[in-house]
């Protein structure tokens, strides 16, 4: 296949948060004069997850709308905050946590992340691009991080009112490469958003698993392993 374009999910694909959700959590709090233990935050952290998948499964959309997108982070770090004895600031606390994360500081590129991009464009001459069910801070966020100079184009589901998995966001992108969907990529964390989505347009879906975790579809475990997973090399 001739591919022209390839296009990347964001989180767990490209960028993990530093040093860790708990962390930046825990500084959050202790600079509001709450003191609390790392460890203690980590065994909050799978019912903040629970959280996040109830509401997600209940209504995707939410990452179509910027205000809807943020109330879900400020209520998962509002009911960590409750789950840690903090009832009064809670939610003043969670939109601090929420901020925090609109700062390129709190998040790391993958290591493999600058060579992949820098192997696409310059021996197989493809565009590269974003697709990520993300808030509108996400292009200053790539920028902070040294990598919008390197991406062609960036679609987040709160800038244009679609999300992942909806096949309308991914012909969406594609336009702005001016790429038929059949001739390029999508690589992503996630079965549901990334894959299906991916697939219901003609993309080609690469499944990125970096814990491996993943065993309903192949998959691979780094950057650096694209090519040879979609007969490149």
């Amino acid at each position: 296949m001739d591919f022209r374009a390839v296009f990347f999910d964001v989180g767990n694909t490209l960028l993990h948060p530093y040093p860790s959700v708990s962390e930046v959590c825990r500084e959050v709090l202790l600079e509001a004069g709450h003191v609390r233990d790392l460890e203690a935050i980590d065994r909050l952290m799978p019912l903040v997850d629970e959280y996040y998948e109830d509401r997600y499964r209940e209504d995707d959309t939410f990452w179509t709308d910027e205000c809807e997108t943020s109330s879900v982070w400020v209520g998962m770090y509002s009911l960590l905050c409750r789950e840690l004895g903090i009832e009064e600031d809670a939610e003043m606390l969670a939109r601090r946590v929420y901020e925090e994360f609109g700062d390129p500081k709190r998040w790391h590129v993958y290591d493999d992340v600058p060579l992949a991009f820098e192997r696409l464009r310059e021996s197989w001459g493809v565009r590269l691009g974003i697709i990520s069910n993300w808030d509108a801070r996400l292009e200053s966020l790539l920028e902070g991080l040294g990598l919008m100079e390197m991406l062609d184009a960036v679609v987040s589901s709160a800038a244009v009112g679609l999300h992942k998995p909806d096949p309308r966001i991914f012909e969406y992108a594609c336009r702005q490469l001016d790429v038929d969907p059949k001739q390029a990529v999508h690589v992503g964390d996630h079965h549901y958003a990334d894959m299906l989505g991916a697939r219901s347009v003609g993309m080609t879906p690469v499944l990125i698993d970096r814990h491996g975790a993943e065993t309903r579809m192949p998959a691979v475990r780094t950057l650096d392993d694209i090519e040879s997973f979609l007969g490149w090399g």
